[in-house]
């Protein structure tokens, strides 16, 4: 009450299940209300707006009395930040859309009438600050901008501009990482006896055109573990207050290209035998490097896999793909000894496995049993394709 009201501010606040919408007042006004000492009944007169003028200050019926401010004490000190947060043109919605990212208005250059800050300014804001380096994690910790070097001093340069794939997915790991707690939980398949299995089906494949790869029936158990551990085949909502539980099963492939790393997906893994599915890998692997995959080949995954095994390494942290929860690194098998429980060594071929999971949806105890489960599986494929 008695708050002067200036042209373009919110002087209400609609709020329904779907939406918040404020209501700008169109002229300049002043609130006043009653004395509320003066009658408590439940038919009192609301608060009213009238128009802010000169001559408002005469009226007989409303006069202003103005009161000393009062002394501050020794122990009250100056808020610099409550000052600076004062002076913020936002609506109670936009701050508290912005407190729900992390994003400090001061920061935000408004866009709206008299420098209003909207809900898509704090959206540029933030798309911005993911590109330039400086970002809102979401938890309410900004990262500083990294500073601006010369490394020129140093000795000679060249600058070269990043490509479009490593731009889009530049932005998006960063997402990814910032705003899902990784963890990555290591675990080793002896491969021993999928590897004899699938050079014995070397020559059906070879029959139909086809080269069939180790990955495929990698796919196949990843299947079989997401079958047994659902919330691993799931994501949060935007709220993240829900988890989605899927009921399909349509696993991404990290492919190199001359570019970087694509994702293209592959649909219903669990409803296609291993010829089918090398054959449909081998294609968009393909057409990845030609740079011709559609935004669709690389949406509706559930469970990505990177693979570095024709390369070379061991362990590695792969990013989670999000909105998925869990990824799986594939390192490059090797011969190793192996005890069986006769007490004698044997030569067995051994794949590292890393997987890196969202931490809010998956525990460690569940991470382990996943990769676990996983590890079983490859290591005994035919029951997975029987």
């Amino acid at each position: 009450v008695g708050d002067r009201i200036s042209e373009g501010s919110e002087i209400a606040t609609v709020e329904t299940a779907d939406n918040v919408e404020e209501t700008p007042d169109k002229e300049e006004k002043q609130a006043v209300g009653r004395d509320t000492e003066k009658s408590d009944k439940a038919d009192k007169e609301p608060a009213r707006v009238e128009d802010f003028t000169e001559n408002s200050s005469d009226s007989d019926e409303t006069e202003t009395v103005k009161k000393p401010a009062p002394e501050k004490s020794l122990e009250q000190t100056d808020d610099a930040s409550d000052d600076t947060r004062n002076l913020i043109h936002a609506s109670p919605s936009i701050r508290r859309y912005a407190r729900e990212l992390g994003v400090d208005l001061n920061r935000v250059d408004g866009s709206g009438a008299k420098g209003r800050i909207l809900k898509e300014d704090v959206k540029a804001f933030i798309k911005t600050s993911l590109t330039s380096g400086g970002a809102a994690t979401g938890s309410g910790v900004e990262i500083a901008a990294r500073p601006e070097i010369d490394f020129s001093k140093f000795g000679e340069i060249e600058s070269v501009d990043l490509n479009r794939i490593k731009k889009i997915s530049g932005a998006h790991l960063h997402r990814s990482w910032i705003t899902a707690p990784h963890v990555t939980q290591f675990d080793e398949a002896e491969i021993t006896e999928l590897e004899a299995f699938r050079k014995s089906l070397a020559k059906q494949a070879e029959h139909r055109g086809m080269r069939l790869t180790p990955l495929v029936f990698l796919m196949k158990a990843a299947v079989a573990a997401l079958k047994s551990f659902p919330e691993v085949n799931a994501s949060l909502d935007s709220s993240g207050e829900k988890l989605i539980l899927k009921k399909y099963f349509n696993i991404g492939v990290a492919v190199d290209t001359p570019d970087g790393l694509v994702v293209p997906v592959i649909r219903e893994v669990d409803r296609k035998g291993v010829f089918d599915l090398a054959e449909e890998l081998a294609t968009k692997a393909e057409r990845a490097r030609e740079g011709k995959l559609s935004p669709g080949d690389m949406q509706g995954g559930c469970f990505s896999i990177s693979s570095l095994g024709g390369i070379g390494g061991t362990h590695f942290t792969p990013i989670v793909n999000t909105p998925e929860v869990a990824i799986l690194g594939v390192g490059k098998a090797r011969m190793q000894p192996v005890y069986d429980e006769d007490g004698s060594f044997r030569p067995g071929l051994i794949l590292p496995l890393a997987l890196s999971y969202d931490h809010r949806v998956i525990d460690g105890a569940q991470g382990a049993r996943f990769v676990s489960d996983l590890s079983r599986t490859i290591a005994d494929i035919r029951r997975v394709l029987i």
